[in-house]
């Protein structure tokens, strides 16, 4: 097993998530229904931080549940947590085993609050510490960077979501997740193909907004942990708010840009990069005209939901980031410094 044949694990994680795991998530939508929940406040770190950002958008949008990201070291070091009442507190780990995680759903139960536990390990800290338990049964991942551990996580959080909104078109979209992802897997080769153009990168931007501001931060983070590249991840419009001014001449941009509400604003922005500022663009879009401005376009499906498009268009980011690595140099499955269970106070 390695880092590349786990990314290609992921349309049957993926699949076997939804014919498994459907009335689990009923039944915990039921139980948070009973609850007066105003709001979920997360903990999560690395990876599962960027899943914490797509069900802030996610829930937020689709099942009008506020969401907050928690601040661990209040838990931790400060020992000085907020008031949580009305919260469902809920703990993403990949580990189960960082502390400072397990410490805010240990404080949330104190509370009285409904916890819920999201991890790979459904016996671990955090699942004990936790009221309910989902099990994203992504199987064992060996090599330290997340990939098919992060988009089970995305799933997870998707599926509870249209448990709690009760739709069955929603369900239906889901049901074409595995099939979209086996899509993206087979540009494998066009990809390794394309890292060869970034071999020296040493900087870059990663762009994304909405539901894909999450995919900006997760693929900004394969980059630095695989690659060793400064990848700066940004909401296209924080972007706007200074940061532009880096842009020169061939500097690598990175964006996601599907489909959906932001898809315009992205464009325009694109378009300014690559006529006005020279920039050397990466585009990962289910859209023609964003794709022909990008020197790398990586295309996308047609008619991904933009709420799913996120569990999507990771994929041929992680690819990308894989092959990079390769290009470079560097140990795919074990990078330096960082370890695959990291314990964080």
């Amino acid at each position: 097993m390695s880092l590349h044949s786990e990314i290609f694990e992921q349309p049957a994680c993926l699949d076997m998530l939804l014919r498994t795991q459907r009335q689990k998530m009923e039944e915990i939508a039921s139980l948070v229904r009973q609850h007066a929940i105003h709001y979920a406040f997360v903990a999560a770190r690395g990876t599962s931080d960027n899943s914490g950002r797509y069900a802030q958008y996610l829930w937020g949008a689709v099942n009008h549940l506020p969401l907050a990201l928690a601040t661990p070291s209040l838990f931790t070091y400060y020992q000085q947590p907020p008031l949580l009442n009305g919260a469902l507190v809920v703990g993403i780990s990949q580990s189960g085993q960082s502390p400072d995680i397990v410490r805010v759903v240990a404080e949330g139960r104190r509370q009285g609050c409904l916890t819920l536990a999201i991890t790979n390990a459904p016996n671990s800290p955090l699942a004990e510490a936790a009221d309910l338990v989902i099990d994203i049964q992504a199987g064992q991942e060996k090599a330290v960077a997340a990939t098919k551990t992060y988009t089970s996580q995305l799933m997870t959080i998707a599926m509870l979501s249209t448990a709690l909104d009760g739709s069955p078109q929603r369900w239906e979209e889901l049901a074409g997740v595995p099939g979209w992802v086996e899509q993206v897997l087979t540009l494998d080769g066009s990809l390794a193909q394309m890292a060869q153009r970034y071999r020296y990168m040493d900087h870059c931007v990663v762009l994304g907004r909405g539901y894909n501001y999450a995919t900006a931060f997760e693929w900004s983070l394969k980059l630095k942990e695989l690659t060793y590249v400064v990848a700066e991840p940004y909401s296209s419009a924080d972007f706007r708010h200074g940061p532009i001014a880096m842009i020169g001449q061939g500097f690598p941009v990175m964006a996601v840009a599907p489909q959906g509400p932001v898809f315009d604003t992205l464009l325009e922005l694109l378009r300014y990069l690559r006529h006005e500022q020279e920039a050397e663009l990466v585009v990962i879009s289910d859209q023609a005209e964003a794709l022909a401005l990008a020197q790398s376009p990586i295309p996308l499906p047609a008619a991904i939901p933009e709420w799913l498009s996120p569990i999507v268009a990771i994929v041929p980011a992680q690819l990308f980031a894989y092959h990079l690595t390769r290009v470079k140099g560097y140990d795919t499955e074990s990078p330096r410094s960082i370890r695959k269970v990291t314990r964080t106070q």
